[in-house]
């Protein structure tokens, strides 16, 4: 197993599964394309007989003339003439194929030519056909009916012959009819939970509102001091803080500063200059001790102590505007106090539902795979378990679990049960990106070229000069960024229930999951140790 290192988690919009996505991306196979020209092959051969099979493969049957079985063979022949040593030729010299078949059989491999012809035959007939007669995309590697083993007994150069072959081909999408006629896509019924509306982010999101329009108003009493929610206006001198809590070097000017504005609120600014300044007077002269904070840019000074001297200067009392419909008409023209409310409402609600985004989608997702019928080619789920499997074994080393442990975790009889247990997600998964990308065709649906640079840029900075592979990365990320526009247009027309509740979502299926493989894996360990 091998571990991928680096930061990537910019991508927050899913990228950290679009691996398994994109592996869905529709491709031609290269163990497939060696050639594409017109052969004489290929332009001698008979139509393809095409036999559909389940899960998305065919069987194809192909009637390859004797002209195409003597190319064939000759090639094969050709290619081992250039290596092969035998006495009485010189290295690369024309090899009579009699001689090539004896030295072969002597050294067991009596049909080593026929097999490599018939094999040769395979790569260069079975993608025109599927492609050029059938319009079927193959996907990974075709099988032959009959081993190539037992074809090479009965093969013969400049005879016909009929070769037998399965290959899983990308699948076609059907969609269900409705009554109406309409897209089965649209209106789909789901439902979802949420956590009901926040009215504490509501009431914080108002005091916000009403902070910036605040009326200040001075402060004459110089006995006054300075309380939570007043303002002031301070020269600030600024040093470093000692182990002891004492001064040190001075601090950059730009960590300094005179006339500075200050508003004594919670959260404002260093953690420590407010809190120090509770309970002064004007003229007075206080020092704080702050802490930068953690992620401050200026690195020298990130997550560090300070000690600043804090001459107050001004004094002012703030009062918050009342909210009604004068209040409204500062914030914008021509809104009431309840329009008002009504859009700080919805911005507060619109931004608290982003977090369910996942669970409104993974309902639709269950919608829309009763909309349509599609069958999921076998090396697709084999594949996307494979990498899910490696995925798995890797947690298990970073969790601690020995390499020996581990070794005795990869064997195929272990794969093939984690095999079963992940295909319907694998399959549902698979269906689901094929609708999303069908759907974007049919609804003319795009990303705008700025989203993802957007990304791309987020991605960047995360990677913090790690070279990246962006030719890789850019398709993954339009393709992320489409399946959500996807997703929001079917959440704009679809009959979205929506359940609020404070009850966190338990999955009960995928515990039940883990619960059992845990078990197996213990099971397991039990017999060895017997």
């Amino acid at each position: 197993l091998t571990m991928m290192g680096g930061p990537m988690n910019a991508l927050l919009i899913g990228l950290c599964l679009f691996k398994t996505l994109h592996a869905f991306v529709p491709h031609s196979v290269p163990s497939f394309a060696h050639r594409r020209s017109a052969s004489s092959s290929q332009s001698a051969l008979a139509a393809s007989v095409l036999k559909r099979l389940p899960e998305s493969a065919v069987e194809v049957t192909l009637t390859v003339p004797g002209v195409a079985t003597q190319a064939a063979y000759d090639k094969a022949c050709g290619e081992l003439s250039k290596t092969i040593e035998i006495p009485g030729f010189r290295k690369g010299a024309r090899i009579p194929p009699q001689v090539l078949e004896s030295t072969m059989a002597a050294k067991g491999g009596r049909t080593a030519l026929r097999k490599e012809a018939i094999k040769s035959l395979l790569a260069e007939l079975i993608e025109p056909a599927l492609k050029n007669e059938h319009s079927l995309e193959p996907i990974g590697q075709p099988t032959l009916t009959v081993s190539a083993e037992e074809l090479a007994e009965s093969f013969k150069p400049g005879e016909e012959l009929e070769l037998g072959v399965k290959c899983d081909v990308w699948p076609d999408i059907e969609w269900k009819s409705t009554d109406d006629g309409s897209k089965p896509y649209i209106g789909l019924s789901a439902k979802y939970k949420r956590r009901p509306f926040n009215q504490e982010k509501m009431d914080q999101a108002l005091n916000d509102l009403r902070d910036r329009y605040a009326v200040l108003e001075p402060i004459d009493d110089p006995s006054k001091t300075l309380d939570w929610g007043d303002a002031c206006v301070v020269n600030m001198e600024g040093f470093m803080a000692n182990a002891d809590g004492s001064k040190g070097d001075p601090l950059p000017n730009a960590a300094s500063g005179d006339n500075v504005e200050v508003v004594l609120g919670k959260g404002r600014y260093m953690e420590g200059l407010v809190e120090g300044l509770i309970g002064a007077k004007v003229g007075d002269t206080t020092t704080v001790t702050v802490s930068f904070p953690v992620n401050l840019k200026d690195k020298t000074l990130a997550g560090k102590k300070a000690v600043f001297d804090v001459t107050v200067l001004e004094a002012s009392s703030r009062s918050l505007p009342e909210v009604n419909d004068e209040f409204a008409a500062k914030v914008r023209a021509g809104l009431t106090a309840e329009s008002m409310m009504e859009e700080l409402r919805k911005a507060v609600d619109e931004e608290d539902s982003k977090e369910f985004v996942g669970a409104r989608n993974k309902a639709l997702s269950e919608s829309l795979t009763k909309v349509l019928e599609v069958e999921v080619p076998d090396t697709l789920i084999t594949n996307q378990a494979k990498e899910k499997f490696a995925i798995m074994m890797t947690e298990m080393r970073d969790n601690g679990v020995p390499d020996e442990e581990i070794k005795k975790q990869i064997e195929p009889e272990n794969f093939l049960k984690y095999k079963d247990i992940v295909k319907e997600g694998i399959a549902k998964e698979f269906k689901v990106t094929m609708a999303c990308d069908e759907i974007a065709r049919m609804e003319g649906i795009e990303v705008p070229d700025y989203q993802v640079e957007e990304q791309m840029e987020a991605i960047r900075k995360d990677a913090q000069g790690e070279e990246l592979d962006e030719a890789t990365i850019r398709p993954k990320v339009e393709s992320t960024l489409m399946r959500q526009l996807v997703f929001d247009f079917l959440a704009e027309n679809a009959n979205l229930e929506v359940e609020y509740t404070d009850e966190q979502e338990f999955d009960e299926a995928m515990m039940q999951k883990l619960a059992d493989e845990s078990l197996s894996r213990e099971e397991e360990l039990a017999a060895e140790a017997e």
